[in-house]
């Protein structure tokens, strides 16, 4: 499990394509200390596993249905990206419950600065807005926000200036992709509502 408190910004160094997946290659000496095979890396949202750490870099396989449902697809070295290794049990949820399975991909439609802050407009498949409500939590390319506006097909979020000049969000233009994970409590409440409507029908 992740909170969506990003550790730090690192870069994509190599991508080999292995035909029905890619091998990933990320420089990130925070996240990698004491690394190991097999432990978990979430890199813009989306859990991946260590394949190899070494001198501040790892590797992790990415398969074909996460590269085409996640916006991991469409990185290449020199990417910058955000990295978080999971709570260890007993750590603070700085953020919310973030799994590092995501959802779906939005577009950054718009940005628009204040004086200290930045109001974000992303895109939302309508199939997932019911699961997005003003004020609830987010997690947009891994970091955890919370939502500003809660629209049929979009939302809003405000970024705050450690927010923008520590992750990549900071970077991303208008019409770029990123990874929204919904609160999975959101999914789990619906499923069993489902659940107990059916039982009590006539």
């Amino acid at each position: 499990m992740f909170t969506g408190i990003v550790e730090e910004l690192g870069e994509v160094t190599a991508v080999e394509n292995l035909g029905d997946s890619s091998r990933f290659r990320l420089r990130g000496p925070l996240v990698t200390d004491g690394a190991r095979h097999g432990d978990s890396i979430a890199v813009n949202g989306v859990c991946l596993t260590v394949v190899e750490a070494a001198d501040g870099q790892f590797t992790a396989d990415v398969m074909a249905e996460t590269l085409t449902r996640s916006s991991l697809g469409a990185l290449a070295p020199g990417s910058r990206v955000n990295l978080e290794r999971p709570t260890p049990v007993g750590g603070r949820l700085g953020g919310h419950i973030v799994q590092g399975h995501v959802d779906a991909t939005g577009t950054i439609v718009d940005r628009a600065p204040s004086e200290n802050w930045e109001i974000v407009t992303v895109s939302l498949p309508a199939a997932l807005s019911r699961h997005v409500v003003e004020k609830g939590s987010i997690t947009v390319d891994g970091v955890s926000l919370t939502v500003v506006e809660a629209g049929d097909d979009h939302f809003t979020v405000s970024l705050i200036p450690t927010t923008l000049a520590l992750t990549t969000l900071g970077l991303k233009r208008t019409g770029d992709p990123v990874n929204i994970e919904v609160d999975i409590i959101a999914k789990y409440v619906e499923r069993l509502l489902g659940s107990r409507t059916q039982e009590i029908a006539p």
